[in-house]
C-alpha cells in the first residue's frame, strides 16, 4: 500500500530522494537471458539528465551514471531482482533552507506534510522530478524486453508554451532540443522559452507518445484495461495533469460514424481509437498525449503560508527547469514501456 511499486508481472519499485544519497529502482519479474549493460540504460538516462534540455534546462549538473547492483551475470539478466542505483553528485541542499517552514505554491509540500506528518524540504524530497531518473532506468530494461517483440516507443513535443505544431515530420525531432516534429514550431518554442525565462516564469506543453508494433490482445477486460493502465502510469508523473488516447477529448465532438475506425481485410482504415478497443490493444499504433503543467518553481514573488499559517511572500530559489519539456520525454516513454512490458508478460501467462 506504500505506492512506490508499479506493475504486476513486471514490477518496479523506485527509491530515493532529490537531495538524498541517491535514487534507484528494483525490478522484479524481468525474464532471464536479456543482454543488459549499464551503457544500454545510460542511453535513455542521458536524454533525461539535468542540463540536457537546452535553454529550458536546470543548471544542476548530475552525471546520472547508473550502476547495476544485482540481477545481471556476464551481461545477461538472471531472472532475479535487478537493482539499479544512481548516486546524487550535485545536490545544493542549502538553497532550500529558507523553505523548511514554508509551503511552495504548486508543490507537494503541504500534501506530503498532511500525509506523513513531516516532509523533506530539500528540493521536494520524494516528490521531486529527480525520482523520474529511476523510472527511466527501469524503463530502459522494459524497452529491451519490448524490443524482442519489435515493439518501439517514441515521444515528441507537439505543443510548448501555447505554440503547437502545424506539421508532423518525425525525422526532424533530433534536429532541435525540444524533439519537435515541426522545425518552424521548434524555432518559435525556443523564442518563447527565452522570453519566459527572462520574465522569471515557466511553461507547460503537450507530449505525444506512439507505441508501434504492439500485438493485439494486451490489456484486461474490465478493471485493468490497457488504456486505463497507460493513463494511470502517465498520470503518476508529477508534471502530467491530463492524458488523451487516440482522438481523446475531440471524440466528444464527433458523431459515431466519424469516430469509428472501419475494419478492412488489410486492417483498420483509421486509428481514432488510438490502438485500444474495449481496453485491449487492437494491433494498431497506440497513440497517447499528455498535458504537462508549467514547473511550479518560479523566480517571481508568490503568496503562500508558513507552518504557523501566517501569510508569506516568497521567491523560490534553487536550480530549476523553465519547462519539463524536453526532459520529460524519456520519462513518458519509460512509463509506457513499463506498462506494455507488464501487460506483455501477463498476456504470455494466459496464452
Amino acid at each position: 500500500m506504500a505506492g512506490n511499486t508499479f506493475g504486476v508481472a513486471f514490477r518496479v519499485t523506485t527509491w530515493g530522494e532529490s537531495h538524498g544519497a541517491g535514487i534507484g529502482a528494483v525490478i522484479d519479474g524481468c525474464p532471464p537471458g536479456l543482454a543488459l549493460t549499464p551503457e544500454l540504460i545510460q542511453q535513455d538516462l542521458d536524454r533525461r539528465r539535468p542540463g540536457t534540455g537546452g535553454p529550458a534546462s536546470t543548471p544542476r549538473q548530475e552525471p546520472d551514471r547508473v550502476e547495476i547492483l544485482s540481477g545481471v551475470f556476464e551481461g545477461k539478466t538472471t531472472g532475479t531482482p535487478i537493482a539499479l542505483a544512481i548516486f546524487n553528485r550535485d545536490a545544493h541542499s542549502k538553497s532550500y533552507d529558507h523553505l523548511r517552514d514554508i509551503f511552495r505554491p504548486g508543490h507537494g509540500d503541504l500534501t506530503y506534510l498532511k500525509k506523513y506528518g513531516l516532509r523533506d524540504h530539500r528540493g521536494g524530497g520524494r516528490a521531486s522530478a529527480r525520482e523520474t531518473a529511476a523510472r527511466v532506468a527501469a524503463g530502459a530494461v522494459a524497452r529491451l524486453l519490448l524490443g524482442q517483440e519489435g515493439i518501439t516507443v517514441l515521444a515528441y513535443t507537439v505543443a510548448l508554451g501555447g505554440i503547437r505544431i502545424q506539421s508532423r515530420e518525425l525525422s526532424v525531432i533530433d534536429q532541435n532540443p525540444w524533439r519537435c516534429p515541426d522545425l518552424e514550431a521548434a524555432r518559435r518554442m525556443e523564442e518563447r522559452i527565452v522570453q519566459v525565462k527572462q520574465e522569471g516564469d515557466t511553461l507547460g506543453g503537450i507530449v505525444e507518445i506512439v507505441a508501434r508494433n504492439c500485438p493485439a490482445g494486451l490489456g484486461e477486460p474490465v478493471f485493468d484495461k490497457l488504456d486505463g493502465a497507460l493513463a494511470g502510469a502517465l498520470m503518476s508523473i508529477g508534471a502530467v495533469k491530463g492524458v488523451e488516447i487516440g482522438e481523446g477529448f475531440r471524440a466528444a465532438e464527433l458523431t459515431g460514424s466519424e469516430n469509428n475506425d472501419p475494419l478492412t481485410p488489410s486492417g483498420f482504415a483509421s486509428n481514432r481509437a488510438g490502438g485500444i478497443l474495449a481496453g485491449i490493444s487492437s494491433g494498431d499504433e497506440i497513440v497517447l498525449r499528455v498535458a504537462v503543467k508549467p514547473i511550479p518553481s518560479i523566480a517571481q514573488p508568490q503568496q503562500t503560508i508558513n507552518l504557523d499559517h501566517q501569510p508569506v511572500t516568497i521567491k523560490v530559489g534553487g536550480r530549476h527547469d523553465i519547462s519539463a519539456i524536453p526532459r520529460i520525454l524519456p520519462v513518458c516513454e519509460a512509463m509506457v514501456c513499463l506498462t506494455l512490458a507488464d501487460h506483455l508478460l501477463r498476456q504470455r501467462a494466459i496464452r
